[in-house]
């Protein structure tokens, strides 16, 4: 090649959407917002369970921290199968699913609608984000008292602590999501004739569904916390209600195993949103989790 060749030559250019490709294939995993391999992401999630195990295993066989404060896998395992097998667990998990889904699909069957509004009205947003940010802030259990004033200690004041507890921040959260939406869409729908309803039903609703799901994921992990907080008042059934139970005669055993299902419960739900998510947006963009 001559010298004139070799000055004219250009450097050979990336995709636009290319990652930088320096530091080899160690760096690419520490790239932000780059997809990794499903199975690499598989191993890195059971060896964080297995380190948590272990370390749990090494306190617990190894004599560093008493079984009344913190019992072995092996206990806790053998506590849990007691409880499913021989004390009617299973009803009291049931029990606990119906609340939790009764009481978010009724916070999520206003809070969405009414935060799509907000993030889409301006008239709207004045009107209810005030008061709605304020009522925000005060814990749910501070109006644990009044709710059982109001709805008595049946399954009504506890569903309506867990409705308390997500409505608000989910409405926000959707809010937010639909306040999101590019003005770019907005302004290509009026430049293709689209009306005002045609706008909102046509481009913002589409637009803000995948952020919506994906907040209701979120929202969902909520209100298994709030019904925690709803079945130590006055329960007589219940996950919460058999941490309570069990938290009286020094069970701490029983007491991991209920948060272990709480957990379990918690995982199986979010799945299940984030293959609801992929069914229903496989055009949405977003990086592999």
């Amino acid at each position: 090649m001559s010298e004139q060749e070799l000055t004219t030559a250009s450097p050979p250019r990336a995709s636009p959407g290319a990652a930088p490709s320096r530091g080899g294939r160690g760096s690419r995993l520490l790239a932000p917002k780059e997809p990794i391999p499903r199975a690499l992401s598989v191993v890195l999630g059971l060896t964080a369970f297995a380190l948590v195990l272990a370390i749990w295993a090494v306190l617990t066989y190894g004599g560093v921290v008493e079984p009344l404060f913190l019992p072995s896998p092996g206990a806790v395992a053998s506590a849990g199968w007691e409880m499913f097998a021989h004390e009617n667990f299973l009803s009291d998990v049931w029990a606990s699913f119906l609340r939790i889904i009764i009481g978010f699909l009724l916070a999520s069957a206003l809070g969405i609608p009414l935060g799509i509004a907000i993030g889409s009205f301006r008239a709207v947003q004045a009107f209810f984000e005030p008061i709605i940010a304020a009522v925000r802030y005060m814990p749910a259990s501070a109006f644990i008292p009044l709710l059982i004033i109001w709805f008595g200690l049946g399954q009504s004041e506890k569903v309506a602590v867990i409705w308390f507890g997500v409505f608000f921040p989910l409405c926000l959260m959707v809010a937010d999501v639909s306040a999101n939406i590019t003005k770019e869409l907005i302004n290509i729908a009026y430049t293709l004739g689209a009306s005002r309803w045609q706008v909102f039903r046509r481009v913002l609703l589409p637009a803000s569904w995948p952020g919506v799901i994906d907040t209701m994921r979120i929202g969902l992990g909520w209100a298994w916390t709030y019904l925690i907080v709803a079945e130590l008042v006055a329960a007589s059934t219940g996950i919460g209600h058999v941490i309570l139970q069990s938290s009286r005669f020094l069970d701490t055993d029983k007491i991991i195993a209920g948060i272990l299902t709480i957990g379990v419960l918690g995982l199986l739900s979010d799945a299940f949103f984030r293959l609801l998510y992929r069914v229903l947006f496989p055009y949405a963009e977003r990086v592999s989790r």
